[in-house]
């Protein structure tokens, strides 16, 4: 399991199919969207899956009329909103913006990691994760949400112990359920991933279903979430690693 920039982006994805290697999980092109997170949104917007209201901003333009776009980026989506490079995971390099004289500086932070990067909406809500298993004929877990005291999902919520509780299955309405089970689905199919998926997920109010992202490479081990999701679905961990095996010699 290669996180992060060149093991989940599609690089070493290209490497393997170079040299003839099956490999578990997304190809290329599923691999490469969902680690950009800006045509991530564009090819989910295309689908028409609901979403966060977002824009992207590039760097060179910033920099070149900072006060212009941050202006720009004030008046599309307000405050607070979060900043995020592009192209990386775990939360670096995020930054949530409560007021306009903090754009600049979360800008700058995104800037430090990524040429292009993403300012989206603050939501206030739940939030939920599915995991998806399969090629052609992808099934849904049943959802689970993240629970946690801090202020929003950062690094340190994340990793910290203790931070987070994970409730499985999620306590959502069944129509709600079946939604982001739904929805899940359909983020998979639209970037044409395979193997495996964590869809990430707002519930805003009680039933405003929002996809968050997906996550072609989600964290595999015995106390994450996509293998204790499946484990509540019926799938253990030993069955989701044979399993997993057998999508990547039949992608092959």
């Amino acid at each position: 399991m290669l996180h992060g920039p060149r093991g989940e982006d599609g690089t070493i994805q290209g490497l393997l199919e170079l040299a003839g290697v099956p490999y578990v999980g997304a190809g290329v092109l599923a691999s490469a969207i969902g680690m950009d997170k800006a045509a991530m949104k564009d090819m989910f917007r295309a689908h028409g899956l609901p979403m966060v209201d977002y824009v992207v901003v590039k760097r060179h333009e910033w920099r070149r009329e900072p006060a212009a776009v941050e202006r720009a980026v004030g008046e599309a989506l307000g405050f607070p909103c979060f900043v995020k490079p592009a192209n990386l995971g775990s939360s670096v390099g995020i930054s949530k913006v409560k007021a306009p004289e903090d754009l600049h500086a979360a800008l700058a932070l995104a800037a430090t990691h990524d040429r292009r990067l993403l300012v989206e909406r603050a939501v206030q809500g739940r939030e939920v994760e599915v995991a998806v298993l399969g090629n052609d004929h992808p099934q849904a877990s049943v959802p689970g949400e993240v629970c946690y005291a801090g202020e929003w999902y950062d690094y340190e919520t994340k990793y910290g112990a203790g931070h987070t509780t994970f409730k499985v299955p999620a306590p959502l309405a069944p129509e709600v359920t079946r939604r982001v089970r739904e929805l899940a689905i359909e983020a998979f199919r639209a970037v044409d991933c395979a193997g495996l998926a964590r869809v990430d997920f707002f519930i805003e109010g009680e039933t405003n279903v929002l996809v968050n992202e997906i996550n072609t490479l989600p964290g595999f081990t015995a106390s994450s979430a996509y293998p204790k999701l499946w484990e509540a679905s019926g799938i253990s961990y030993t069955e989701l690693i044979s399993r997993l095996i057998d999508l990547a010699l039949e992608s092959r």
